[in-house]
């Protein structure tokens, strides 16, 4: 097995694919380095001398600069590197040269449900959506009192709670409104019940406004305080949703019809260089195959943004892309925080050292294909598009929550350090190349990546792999955190409560 990895031949970093003791011998194309030092799993040592301020460089770019003089065998992190990312940055838009789509593949098929509008889903049930987290457990009382509808071609009964709907004010109060509006024009839920309270702020007319035109027989409203027995009232129009619901049958749609989200989490050193390229192999495939894909996690772009908006299809979606990046940076910069504050501890023990490291390892999700569209937090994204970008947090329950708002039937989530993250609308498929990982939490993640550290050369089988399984899971195969009932949401919030 490769002691590390030399991933450009610029670089003056290894990454280590094992830890490597004090004292070893490194050999890696070509370069003999002896460890000066213990260097852990998937992080990064020294092949070249590296000055005070000579920039240290991963990926062929810099991830940061040395504070300190490094010999070669050094182990190069956060003790002696520090990023080199500031505030808000002028772009140019510089075409990548072989920006072109990829050929065309004819696409395979998956066993969905055709809703009554034309679009595909891949799950087929009812959900009860609160708009104030002050009848949040009465819809959790609602759902477990109703299982016994949970028949046929009906694949199950939900809700999915959160704290906001009320006191709120300005924008954080119309993007709690968006994001659940948007939930209930998700096609992989056949029926939904809109649940209020009557006194929140985000009253009925309000969210009936946001949501425009809907099937009345898909979507009902119920307010708990405009009936003696909400319950009662709630069993009533939950029948009537069965009904609806019971009719759709799975049957052949072709997987240029899906919306694929592409998140990583819990990142560690070797994603970058193998789980999330591998992910960007998928992202190229469904371009082919006429889908699409959604890069999120703007914070996590930060450092590499310049080689994405360089792959935007043309100057309009590039400035959408300049808009959304500075507009992130200027968030922070208003509220007085640093652009750069990230990676997390856990990144940071597995290796990432600076947010530019973060990010270019991010980006590797994108694949190589045009970026055709740039889209709002939680805005609905047209279905065979190709890649797409959307303006996101990194966090991982509010990203995959506006990815899932989007449109996304199903979300690729890599992880290094491992997360147990799901979500209750779109079935999370998640792979790690980290062994110990995959090992720790087999029960979690549904796609063991190692064999990426020893054979790097099976990433195109490893992709059509993931071809495979999320046309299984579109299909009703349950992923790991469905079957352990794993439901995490979150609303991206701009300000305090009032």
């Amino acid at each position: 097995m490769p002691q590390a990895i030399h991933i450009s031949p610029i670089d003056n970093v290894v990454v280590a694919l094992h830890p490597i003791a004090k004292g070893t011998l490194v050999e890696v194309d070509g370069l003999a380095v002896t460890a000066l030092e213990d260097i852990p799993q998937g992080h990064k040592m020294a092949v070249k001398p590296i000055k005070n301020g000579e920039n240290v460089i991963k990926y062929g770019f810099p991830i940061g600069h040395a504070t300190a003089d490094a010999a070669p065998g050094t182990w190069m992190h956060t003790h002696n590197v520090h990023t080199n990312l500031s505030g808000e940055v002028e772009y140019s838009y510089n075409p990548a040269p072989d920006l072109a789509p990829l050929p065309k593949v004819e696409p395979e098929t998956f066993m969905g449900f055709r809703r009554k509008d034309g679009r595909a889903a891949i799950r087929n049930e009812i959900w009860i959506i609160p708009t104030v987290g002050c009848v949040n457990d009465i819809a959790k009382k609602m759902v477990a009192d109703n299982q016994d509808l949970v028949t046929g071609s009906i694949e199950g009964l939900y809700t999915f709670t959160h704290p906001f709907g009320c006191s709120q004010t300005g924008h954080d109060h119309a993007q709690t409104r968006k994001l659940l509006a948007a939930l209930v024009r998700h096609p992989n839920a056949a029926a939904v019940l809109v649940l209020h309270l009557g006194c929140e702020n985000l009253q009925h007319d309000q969210f009936v406004e946001e949501l425009g035109e809907y099937d009345h027989d898909r979507v009902k409203f119920l307010t708990c305080q405009d009936v003696e027995d909400e319950f009662a009232a709630a069993r009533d129009i939950l029948k009537e949703l069965a009904a609806y619901a019971g009719q759709f049958k799975r049957q052949p749609i072709p997987v240029s019809e899906l919306v694929v989200g592409m998140k990583c989490g819990g990142s560690d050193g070797l994603s970058g260089i193998t789980a999330n390229p591998t992910i960007g192999r998928f992202s190229d495939m469904m371009g082919q195959r006429g889908g699409s894909t959604v890069l999120t996690e703007v914070p996590e772009m930060f450092g590499a943004e310049g080689f994405l908006m360089d792959r935007c299809i043309n100057k309009e979606v590039f400035v959408k892309a300049e808009h959304m990046i500075n507009g992130f940076k200027d968030y922070f910069i208003s509220h007085n925080e640093v652009v750069y504050d990230n990676p997390s501890p856990g990144n940071k023990a597995g290796g990432i050292t600076t947010l530019e490291e973060k990010s270019l390892g991010c980006i590797h999700k994108g694949g190589h294909s045009p970026i055709n569209a740039v889209y709002d937090y939680a805005k609905q994204v047209e279905s065979k598009q190709g890649l797409v970008i959307m303006d996101t947090p990194g966090n991982d329950p509010s990203s995959v929550a506006a990815m899932v708002a989007g449109g996304a039937q199903v979300v690729l989530f890599s992880t290094g350090r491992g997360t147990p993250t799901g979500n209750p609308v779109a079935p999370i498929i998640k792979l790690t190349a980290n062994p110990q990982t995959y090992a720790g939490m087999s029960d979690n993640i549904d796609v063991d990546a190692s064999m990426l550290l020893t054979e790097p050369e099976r990433m195109s089988e490893l992709a059509d792999t993931l071809v495979a399984e999320v046309a299984a899971t579109a299909s009703g195969k349950l992923t790991k955190s469905e079957a352990l009932g794993y439901t995490e949401m979150a609303i991206a919030r701009v300000c305090n409560y009032v």
